[in-house]
């Protein structure tokens, strides 16, 4: 397997990499040797920012072909010479770039959502069966897991994010959003600031230039760290307990057989009824959801059913027509229906 260039030399003519830049490419080449199995040829998301600049060109020194993938959302004045100056950059650093224009639909999802959920659809329809690398750093992870703390997400949400969970690839996880920009400064590339990452209106912008420093400032530091060791931390018992989720039975027909269920934990049950729920017309389940499906199983008293959603046409194991999902205990079953009277008891 090629690892590019020499360390001690440029991918390009330029500074050699050495200091900053040397991290932020030795992250790049230990995910590369981690993970074997994405190839030679990658894609990386480019927005022009310090972070995705730096990982361009460090995969551009660490892998054999790499394509640059510029997302315009459109949601700026001149975002789309934003994008071809990304677009620019990459090329020389020696990588061939597209750029990639989106609609951002907010669909009552707030426009932090609705612009993420465009890109990464964007990403996946361009990628063309190549992995794609995301250039989120310690710090964006420390502030997911900060979010999650304060919404009260559970493992699923604190375990923060996956350095691989195919086609996506975060190599950065471990370096520090500064590290990204003295990178670049130390291997002459100018970087795009933008101006979303210091609006307020913006819950991580908040966190990023107001929580997190005082937090680092009250306890002496280190909480970044902190934080990212705690997702790692979770991440390895969360796999665990979705693992043995994974091995229990699943009766034919879409029913859930109380008489498996009643011996398992509560944090193996919510992740069976979790499982149960997304394959069955529920893509989302809640806490309240899950708690009270739970309830039907460790809490039983003749109670009715749960409302988990609404429905459209009938999933497989899934009786009714089109209405309101409801998870009901019949006969010593958890089964879902499509319940199309007001009231979800029975």
């Amino acid at each position: 397997m090629s690892a590019g260039p020499d360390p001690t030399g440029p991918a390009w003519p330029g500074p050699a990499w050495s200091g900053p830049a040397w991290t932020v490419r030795a992250a790049v080449r230990a995910f590369r040797r981690a993970h074997p199995e994405i190839g030679d040829e990658v894609c990386v998301g480019l927005s022009g920012g310090a972070d995705s600049l730096a990982l361009t060109a460090a995969a551009a020194a660490e892998f054999a072909a790499v394509t640059a993938l510029v997302v315009d959302h459109g949601l700026q004045p001149g975002s789309d010479r934003v994008a071809r100056d990304a677009a620019g950059a990459a090329r020389g650093l020696g990588v061939r770039a597209r750029v990639l224009v989106v609609v951002v639909d907010p669909d009552g999802s707030g426009p932090e959502a609705a612009a993420r959920a465009a890109r990464y659809a964007a990403l996946d329809a361009a990628r063309d069966g190549r992995p794609v690398l995301l250039a989120h750093t310690l710090d964006d992870q420390a502030e997911t897991v900060l979010l999650g703390l304060g919404r009260g997400s559970g493992a699923r949400s604190l375990r923060g994010m996956a350095g691989w969970d195919a086609p996506w690839g975060r190599p950065l996880l471990g370096v520090r959003t500064d590290g990204t920009r003295a990178a670049c400064r130390a291997l002459g590339l100018d970087w795009w600031e933008d101006p979303h990452n210091v609006d307020p209106a913006f819950t991580r912008v908040r966190l990023r230039r107001e929580v997190l420093p005082l937090l680092e400032e009250v306890l002496g530091g280190g909480v970044a760290e902190g934080l990212a060791r705690t997702a790692g931390l979770l991440r390895t018992d969360d796999d665990e307990l979705d693992r043995l989720a994974a091995a229990v039975p699943v009766a034919t027909g879409g029913a859930l057989d109380v008489s498996t269920l009643e011996p398992l934990t509560q944090a193996v049950l919510t992740r069976v009824l979790r499982r149960w729920l997304r394959a069955h017309g529920c893509p989302s389940p809640t806490y309240a959801h899950l708690t009270a499906v739970a309830a039907l199983v460790t809490r039983w008293h003749g109670q009715g059913g749960v409302a988990v959603g609404g429905a459209g046409p009938a999933e497989p194991g899934v009786s009714g027509g089109r209405g309101r999902l409801v998870a009901r205990r019949r006969h010593g079953k958890l089964v879902l229906e499509i319940d199309r009277v007001s009231g979800a008891g029975s």
